[in-house]
Parts: structure tokens; sequence; C-alpha cells
């Protein structure tokens, strides 16, 4: 199978530059629904889905291979080398903000821009950086989500997503993880929350924005202002959004943000 069709590639719009859109953990191509609209008429939209969750090909998938995330920045590389895709403009969530930067370092000739919302470099707290969790804690949600996946993903994503005044988003980003790959999604936990890809941070070498949520548990301010302070010339902007999927909660402001920085 193609990379396109392992990964559910959609493209659209009616511009020449492409937008990348990568989604975050246990989530799909489908959370991109609010913010697409707004760019498709000048860009050319590129969707899919990581391995293992929307409706990509878990065919290909082992725990060997996709061991590092680094594995699903070669997924993003060989979709972009199928459809030929240049002077990206990549916007990564959550987790994919990293996978992105892994991207842009390895083959950085093919990006013009990354918008990395809520990253994070490294979850657990070591020495002077603070990632927002302690080791042991990690540890417990790892196995708390091996142990019993279905009520840690009904218990976690309301707290994740935030805006408990508007639990419909809570109840969104639950049925997106309930309806993951169960096995790919705790192999992608463990890879994703005892990452540290902070030495790739000072790689980075294209234009960069770092979109920072507040009272983001996932992802503490603390977190976005390292990252910015890490990729030269970066930009770092602060969000009204709360919570960690400001795509979803707050898409007029992540557009507002996105377009303001790559027109300039």
């Amino acid at each position: 199978m193609t990379a396109t069709q392992i990964h559910n590639v959609k493209v659209f719009g009616n511009g020449q530059q492409p937008m990348l859109f990568a989604h975050g953990y246990g989530c799909d191509q489908k959370m991109w629904r609010f913010i697409t609209p707004a760019f498709e008429n000048e860009y050319k939209i590129v969707l899919f889905d990581h391995i293992g969750f929307g409706a990509s090909d878990t065919s290909s998938y082992t725990i060997a291979k996709y061991s590092s995330l680094n594995s699903y920045a070669d997924d993003i590389l060989a979709i972009c080398e199928e459809l030929d895709l240049k002077d990206i403009i990549y916007v990564g969530h959550s987790v994919s903000a990293m996978i992105g930067v892994l991207a842009s370092n390895k083959q950085p000739e093919r990006f013009s821009k990354l918008v990395l919302i809520g990253p994070s470099p490294c979850y657990i707290n070591d020495g002077d950086y603070t990632g927002g969790f302690t080791e042991e804690s990690i540890l417990g949600l790892i196995k708390s989500l091996e142990s019993d996946y279905l009520t840690w993903a009904k218990t976690m994503a309301p707290v994740i997503m935030g805006n408990p005044d508007r639990p419909e988003l809570g109840e969104e980003l639950s049925n997106s993880f309930c309806s993951s790959d169960i096995e790919v999604a705790k192999d992608f936990a463990r890879v994703t929350f005892l990452s540290d890809n902070r030495s790739d941070l000072a790689n980075v070498t294209t234009d960069t924005l770092i979109l920072q949520c507040s009272e983001d548990v996932i992802a503490p301010e603390v977190v976005g202002n390292y990252v910015h302070q890490h990729i030269a010339g970066s930009k770092f902007e602060q969000m009204q959004a709360i919570g960690h999927c400001p795509n979803l909660s707050a898409p007029d402001e992540t557009i507002a943000k996105i377009k303001n920085f790559i027109k300039n």
C-alpha cells in the first residue's frame, strides 16, 4: 500500500502551497474540520490519520517499527514525497508538534513554516526542566491506560480538553480516544509520554510559531516557553483558549493566530 492509502490522506483546496495538518494523540483528521475551511480557498489542504487512528490501515504496524516519534515523522515525509509536497506550512497539534519538528529537521527544504499547537518536547520533570509531570505520575498514567484503556479515555479526555462548561467537547475527545486501535493507542501513549526531544529543538531552522493555550494540563505555559526559547527565532503566542485542544474549543482564535503568522 502507498503512504496515502495507509494514512487515509485527503487533499483538497484551491491553492498551490500545501498546508499539512497533523492531529494529536487519540485523534484523527476530523479534529481539523473547524479549521480547514478558513484556508482551503488559498491553500492546498492535506489531511491524514496517524497509523492506528481514524481510518488508517494498521496492517503494517509493529511496535518495533514505531518505537519512537521518528517513525511517525518518517510517515509524514513519505506522504510528502508521494504527493511531491514542497514549501509546506505544517500545523501539528500536541504530540504531532514534536513529530513535525523531527520531520522538518530531517528534510528542512520541504517546510516553509511550522505551527506547533500545545507542543511538549518532554513531559517529565528533569532537574531544572519542568515538563509538568513527575516520572512517577507519567508511569502511573501509562499503567492506568494499559490496564483499562476505555475507562482511562473516558476519565482523562474531559481533563485534557478542559472547558468543563462545554461537556460535549470532552465527550467528543473521549469518543475519539475510544474509537482508536486500542493496542496501537497503548503503544503510542508510551512512546509519546516517555519521549524526550529537547535536544532536537536547537536544530530547527524552519520559521516556527508556538501556540500556547491557557490552563493546559498536558503542555503548561512553562513548557511552551521552553520550546520558544530553544527554537531560534520562533514566535510565541499565548492564547485565551483553555485546555489542550483549541482546534475544537476555540477554532476562530486558532485560525486568526495561524493566519497572522503565515501572512507575515
